[in-house]
């Protein structure tokens, strides 16, 4: 049987006890031996010492694949989305990077695929499944732009803008390096950054056969009108 290729992850945390454990778990069983950053903004809860736990160790052999896997934890002081995202991707060790909400629980993904899709499109960005404690909401607000069907360069008429978002989004990393995210916005880099690139003649596409479950969070600001 032919090997996985090998991906790296990226998840940008700050405070995320509640769910980062869930999204590495799930990381680590829909992908094969991943290379998981974690951009860490000085967390002063359990969630470094979460993700040290699923940290495998070298000297150890045949570690459970389905509990283990190299995880590099990066901290970043002055703390931007883009800056964040730039960050992590430039110390990727794996020419495709998978950028993945610490609250987001990959349910579905379809890497032979989605990687063959990356010679075409700069950009994949998969369907968000958004939780309320415990329950799956009516996808309201943006949460409508996550439909059942494939769509390239999505536009949202919500926005006026073309429409990505980076909870659950893919890349080859050589293009990041070379178009990278605005450091200077404070929220809504993904936007912004597909935009710029629609610009430039390229293409990117909403796939859900990549699919997460996104749990809500406190600082979250699309959880109005919940039902």
């Amino acid at each position: 049987m032919k090997l996985q290729k090998k991906i790296s992850v990226v998840i940008r945390s700050r405070n995320e006890e509640r769910w980062i454990g869930h999204c590495i778990q799930s990381v680590i069983e829909y992908l094969n031996k991943p290379e998981i950053i974690i951009v860490d903004n000085n967390s002063t809860d359990e969630t470094i010492s979460i993700v040290r736990s699923f940290i495998e160790d070298p000297k150890l052999k045949n570690t459970d694949s389905n509990k283990y896997t190299k995880i590099k934890l990066l901290k970043i002081d002055n703390y931007s989305p883009g800056k964040s995202l730039n960050l992590g991707i430039k110390n990727a060790s794996n020419s495709i990077v998978l950028v993945v909400s610490a609250h987001c629980v990959i349910k579905k993904i379809n890497l032979s695929k989605h990687i063959k899709d990356l010679k075409k499109y700069k950009c994949i960005f998969g369907n968000q499944i958004p939780v309320w404690k415990g329950k799956k909401i009516t996808k309201r607000y943006i949460w409508s732009h996550f439909k059942n069907k494939q769509v390239e360069n999505m536009y949202s008429e919500q926005e006026q803008r073309y429409f990505m978002h980076n909870a659950l989004s893919m890349f080859e990393r050589s293009f990041i390096l070379k178009n990278k995210f605005d450091e200077n916005l404070t929220t809504k880099e993904d936007r912004y950054w597909v935009n710029s690139i629609v610009k430039k003649k390229y293409k990117f596409l909403y796939d859900p056969e990549l699919e997460a479950e996104h749990y809500y969070t406190e600082a979250g600001n699309t959880w109005k009108g919940i039902g």
